[in-house]
């Protein structure tokens, strides 16, 4: 049983060792004053000046901010409505039939989402720009929200929504005091799975975008097309550094929820 602790202990190692070695390597040359990766010949912040000097990139870093922050709260919106939907539709094949459609948006490649979006807005007549970008990360994450709220309705009892009606609480009151709250942590949980999902989106965002407006993920693979630059490397530091601090932001709002419930639980 030990050695068997030991060699699970030592795989869980391996993997994560694999998955984490090239950001970290990417990460230590960012630091370096030379301008290759073959050789660290010493320490320097001089790429992280390019970075914030450059007022293109930045501009390019608001568009992606406000992408994201945008797409995800609207997809969250539309997400918690539709997994209301699906929760509340009585016939079971019907209900079985939503949810496979939006898992097929999940699975589906984002070639074929992007290419897809691309002839819709073609043919329609949306310029490829900062609307055509917002819409089509609205549409991927929407999936992506309807997942992580889904498990936490099918948590809540029947009996919870019969008590608050035979208080006379109204649809409305039922909604908003009862479901919401209790739904929090999914609704948390999708927000921020659909703004790293929108931060680091490369595929779709790549076919909807126009002349005149870019996203991080764009920008740095046009970057690296030009040759290798540790300028590169120091961006993407900063991206998955962002990245990171919104995952610890979510850890702690989801501990500090679940503290309050079992605080409200024990009554304390």
């Amino acid at each position: 049983m030990e050695r068997k602790w030991k060699f699970s202990h030592l795989y869980l190692f391996f993997v994560f060792f694999i998955l984490y070695a090239p950001i970290f390597y990417l990460m230590y040359y960012s630091f370096n004053s030379g301008g290759n990766m073959r050789e660290f010949e010493g320490f320097t912040l001089d790429w992280y000046k390019e970075v914030f000097q450059d007022t293109r990139l930045l501009i390019i870093v608001l568009n992606t901010l406000i992408i994201a922050l945008l797409s995800s709260g609207i997809s969250t919106i539309i997400g918690v409505i539709g997994a209301l939907a699906i929760v509340y539709v009585k016939r079971r094949r019907v209900q079985n039939t939503l949810l496979t459609f939006n898992n097929v948006l999940i699975v589906s490649p984002d070639v074929i989402i992007g290419a897809s979006f691309l002839i819709l807005f073609t043919i329609i007549g949306v310029k490829l720009g900062f609307i055509s970008v917002l819409l089509a990360h609205i549409a991927f994450s929407v999936p992506i929200v309807v997942i992580m709220v889904l498990p936490k309705l099918q948590e809540m009892s029947p009996t919870l929504l019969d008590a608050a009606r035979d208080l006379g609480a109204s649809r409305f009151e039922v909604l908003s005091k009862v479901v919401l709250p209790f739904i929090r942590p999914g609704i948390f949980a999708g927000f921020f799975m659909a703004l790293t999902y929108s931060l680091d989106d490369f595929a779709v965002t790549f076919f909807v975008t126009g002349n005149g407006f870019s996203t991080l993920s764009v920008e740095i693979y046009s970057l690296a097309r030009r040759g290798v630059s540790l300028k590169i490397n120091a961006l993407s530091t900063l991206i998955f550094m962002f990245t990171v601090l919104i995952v610890i932001g979510y850890y702690f709002i989801s501990q500090r929820y679940s503290n309050k419930v079992k605080g409200v639980a024990t009554g304390k």
